[in-house]
C-alpha cells in the first residue's frame, strides 16, 4: 500500500513539475513578445493603429501585447515616482533629433517620437502612441495610449488627447498630418481628425458630440472623421424636444460646427515660426 502511494505521489509530483515548466515557458515566450512589441513600437517599425483602406483601425495584435507588459508588470519604487517596473519613461539623447524641454515631461516606453518633435513641460505621452515629424506638443498636453499623431500637428496647450487599450478592438484618436488643434481642444473616442483640419480653442469632440458642416449642410455621421481642411469651432444647438422643460427654457447642449474650409488666409494665420523648433 505504501508503495502505491509513493509511486502515486511521485507522479502527482511529475505532472505539477510538468505543469510549472509549461507555465515557465510560457511566461518567458509571453514576455520575450510584449519586450518586443515595445521595441517595435519605439522605433515606429509597428504601430497601435493601421490605416486600411482609407479608415484606421487598431492593431489588436500590439494592444494585446501591451496589456500582457500591464500584466507582467511589478509595482516598484523609485526615486521619484512608483510605477511597472518594465514601463519606465524613456531617455532621450542628441542623437534621436527631439527636443524635450526640461520641466516635468514624461515620455513613457513603447511610444514613438519622431526627429523634430518638439515636447514642451508638462506633458505626458503614453504607451502605444505615435508622435511623426516636425509635431510640436505643447505644454499641458495629453497624448493618450495608442494615440496617432500625425507629421508636423500642433497640439496647442492643454489639449486632452484620449487614449485607448481596451477594448482591444477600439481604435484610438487619430490627428493626421498637418492638422492644428487648438488651446484647451479635448478629442476622445476614437475621433478621427483629418489632413490640414483645424480645430478651433475649446473645442470638445466625442462620439457623442455632433458636428455640423455649415458649409455643404450636413451632419456628419456618427463616427465620421472631420474633413480635410474643415475648420471646427465650438458650437451649441437646442436640447432635445423630449426635454420639454429644457427647451422652453431656452437650454442649449454642445456640439461642433465646421464653418468653413482652409483658405489663403487661414494657412497664413497658422505658419509656425521655424526659429522656434
Amino acid at each position: 500500500m505504501d508503495r502505491r502511494n509513493n509511486t502515486f505521489a511521485m507522479k502527482q509530483e511529475a505532472g505539477n513539475q510538468e505543469a510549472d515548466n509549461r507555465e515557465t515557458m510560457d511566461q518567458e515566450k509571453n514576455k520575450a513578445g510584449w519586450e518586443q512589441t515595445l521595441r517595435d513600437l519605439e522605433s515606429g517599425k509597428v504601430r497601435s493603429a493601421v490605416k486600411k483602406n482609407g479608415r484606421w483601425e487598431a492593431n489588436i495584435t500590439v494592444k494585446e501585447a501591451i496589456l500582457e507588459a500591464f500584466r507582467a508588470g511589478v509595482m516598484t519604487e523609485y526615486e521619484m515616482f512608483v510605477d511597472k517596473h518594465n514601463l519606465l519613461p524613456q531617455k532621450f539623447t542628441l542623437n534621436r533629433k527631439v527636443r524635450v524641454v526640461p520641466g516635468g515631461t514624461s515620455v513613457r516606453c513603447g511610444v514613438f517620437i519622431a526627429p523634430g518633435v518638439i515636447i514642451m513641460p508638462p506633458s505626458y505621452v503614453n504607451i502605444g502612441a505615435f508622435v511623426d515629424e516636425h509635431t510640436m506638443i505643447d505644454s499641458h498636453v495629453l497624448v493618450g495610449s495608442c494615440a496617432q499623431i500625425g507629421k508636423r500637428v500642433h497640439l496647442s496647450a492643454g489639449v486632452q488627447i484620449g487614449g485607448v487599450l481596451e477594448p482591444v478592438s477600439e481604435s484610438p484618436v487619430i490627428v493626421e498630418d498637418d492638422a492644428f488643434v487648438g488651446a484647451g481642444s479635448v478629442l476622445v473616442e476614437g475621433v478621427q481628425v483629418s489632413r490640414r483640419a483645424v480645430i478651433a480653442p475649446g473645442v470638445k469632440l466625442s462620439r457623442g458630440v455632433p458636428v455640423y458642416d455649415c458649409v455643404n449642410e450636413r451632419r456628419l455621421d456618427q463616427g465620421e472623421p472631420i474633413p480635410e481642411d474643415a475648420v471646427v469651432v465650438p458650437g451649441s444647438r437646442p436640447v432635445s424636444e423630449r426635454l420639454g422643460w429644457a427647451r422652453q427654457n431656452g437650454l442649449q447642449v454642445a456640439c461642433a460646427l465646421i464653418i468653413k474650409y482652409r483658405d489663403d488666409k487661414s494657412n497664413a494665420s497658422l505658419e509656425l515660426e521655424d526659429a522656434l523648433r
